[in-house]
């Protein structure tokens, strides 16, 4: 299987804009568009031409810039079957169970709808990577502004159970932020606390937290840890569904 080569670009205030590049085909994707200064310069440093978008979700800072990107490169825009009329300059809807190629790589597309109703992730499972946008982020997950609790929930479990070593790319840097609220909710958590301290490490020289992986978010997301006796204990919610526990978290960090 060729290469496949990641540039992660900071963009705007806090977020990430990603080109996944494939040696073989010269195949360049950009997952999602948040700022098309920085993309392009980036493509034009590297000697890439850009074949598609791929977008998460209908947010402005992820597909707000597709047109101007698409002029510019005259590529394919790949995007959110669900979103698909808030989606500028779409080509190709794509939902879940869907499966794209991309450089002889194959592509399956997950519904994670939740934080808006059609979002998706992109996940390449022979090169052990997944583009989430804004449904997971490391030690966190996206707000609820679209769908429910139950919807975020069931999409938080299809992207915990991808395979240990899978590379979580999430769009933004919000991972000090997030650990601050999880040492609240799993206090006596100690791979939380060492992973804290490398956040703050990792922060004090401008170094980014992304992407993440799928095991360390298993073990210290609390988003993903619901089933925790100590965090059940902790909220007081011993008996409570799975879900209910997700929610009562979601609201608690709705207003840290």
């Amino acid at each position: 299987m060729t290469q496949l080569d990641i540039a992660q670009i900071p963009c705007l205030n806090d977020n990430y804009g990603y080109l996944l590049h494939d040696a073989a085909s010269g195949e360049t994707a950009c997952i999602d568009t948040p700022e098309p200064g920085p993309i392009l310069a980036e493509l034009e440093r590297r000697n890439w031409q850009l074949s598609h978008i791929w977008n998460t979700h209908h947010h402005w800072d992820h597909a707000g810039n597709n047109l101007e990107i698409k002029q510019a490169t005259g590529c394919r825009i790949i995007g959110p079957a669900g979103e698909a009329d808030k989606i500028p300059g779409i080509d190709e809807a794509v939902d879940d169970g869907d499966t794209i190629s991309f450089g002889g790589h194959a592509v399956q597309i997950f519904n994670v709808g939740g934080h808006t109703l059609g979002h998706i992730a992109y996940y390449l499972p022979d090169a052990g990577l997944a583009f989430v946008g804004d449904s997971l982020f490391a030690l966190g997950c996206g707000r609820v502004f679209e769908g429910t609790m139950a919807q975020m929930w069931a999409s938080l479990e299809k992207l915990a159970g991808l395979p240990d070593g899978t590379l979580i790319y999430c769009a933004h840097e919000y991972t000090a932020a997030n650990a601050a609220f999880a040492a609240t909710i799993d206090p006596d958590n100690a791979a939380l606390q060492a992973r804290i301290a490398d956040i703050t490490a990792l922060r004090s020289q401008n170094k980014p937290t992304v992407p993440t992986e799928i095991g360390l978010e298993r073990a210290t997301n609390p988003f993903l840890r619901v089933a925790d006796p100590a965090i059940r204990a902790r909220l007081n919610m011993a008996h409570a569904e799975n879900v209910d526990v997700f929610a009562e978290i979601r609201s608690r960090k709705d207003n840290f």
